[in-house]
């Protein structure tokens, strides 16, 4: 995956993320982030709309963020669709 967003924090305000890989618990971001865990931002993803998610975990420029709510099956193979246009790499159904 490669889909890149501009993420809403409390204190820094507009943070960048690059996803690298995204489930309908949460997402992994590469690229270094100011953020310590539990630290949270709100993203806007196609199909989903905006969602906040907090950060699990980040280690040698990756980070794991969790949704703060789990993203429908339906939902997430519509963004799946959205954000991989290329269809040889969709996940199989």
């Amino acid at each position: 995956m490669d889909h890149s967003v501009i993420g809403e924090h409390r204190q820094l305000g507009d943070v960048h993320l690059h996803i690298v890989n995204v489930s309908a618990q949460g997402f992994m971001a590469d690229g270094d982030l100011a953020l310590e865990r539990g630290e949270r931002v709100v993203i806007r993803l196609p199909v989903i709309g905006r969602i906040e998610a907090h950060l699990i975990w980040a280690h040698e420029g990756r980070a794991g963020f969790q949704f703060e709510r789990i993203i429908r099956v339906d939902d997430f193979l519509k963004l799946v669709d959205a954000i991989q246009p290329n269809p040889r790499l969709r996940p199989r159904r």
